[in-house]
């Protein structure tokens, strides 16, 4: 993976996908690769009821998920 390459939004992947933000969420938010934006670790993190975090996907990500869902159609 590059640093440079394309990285999408939870939002313009569901656009493109034709699906809801939460689904696509779920799809990539424990996809290696994928940026994690506003995470806590540790005692914080437990305190916390609700923490925000943001995904950015990089295209290579995109790409192995779209494969994989469509290799399992094909099954």
């Amino acid at each position: 993976m590059s640093a440079l390459e394309k990285h999408y939004t939870v939002e313009e992947i569901a656009d493109l996908w034709h699906l809801s933000g939460d689904t696509i969420r779920r799809l990539f938010q424990d996809e290696p690769g994928v940026l994690k934006i506003g995470e806590l670790n540790g005692r914080l993190a437990r305190k916390m009821k609700r923490r925000y975090i943001s995904l950015r996907i990089p295209e290579s990500v995109v790409i192995r998920v779209h494969q994989r869902l469509t290799a399992r159609g094909k099954t």
